[in-house]
């Protein structure tokens, strides 16, 4: 693979971890209340649709498993109309999606070292 897409998938995978890590062991209320946390989870969100962009098509196809164009559309939505994101729904991507796509992107690295 190559070193600019392993390194762009370990950032991600960090922004995505660091996302994790604001928000383990936290109540849907508690991250609702709770504006520097949003603020934090969602600016880490549109690193990671930033960072996307970063790899070359041969790996997204390798990889088209990985929701990219959903991940793309979350980044565009929060730049364009950030007084409209619903909160609910960022919850939502981080209690439901972002463990998978971790794993999702560490298991495209091991498979292609």
């Amino acid at each position: 693979m190559d070193d600019r897409n392993v390194r762009t998938v370990n950032k991600i995978i960090g922004y995505a971890e660091k996302i994790l890590s604001y928000c383990s062991e936290l109540s849907e209320d508690t991250f609702l209340t709770d504006d520097k946390l949003v603020d934090a989870c969602v600016f880490n969100l549109i690193r990671i649709g930033e960072s996307i962009r970063q790899l070359d098509d041969e790996f997204t196809v390798a990889h088209a498993n990985i929701p990219w164009d959903k991940i793309r559309g979350l980044r565009n939505r929060i730049v364009h109309d950030y007084d409209s994101i619903d909160h609910l729904q960022i919850w939502d991507i981080i209690c439901n999606d972002l463990l998978e796509l971790i794993q999702q992107l560490n298991s495209s690295t091991e498979a292609n070292p």
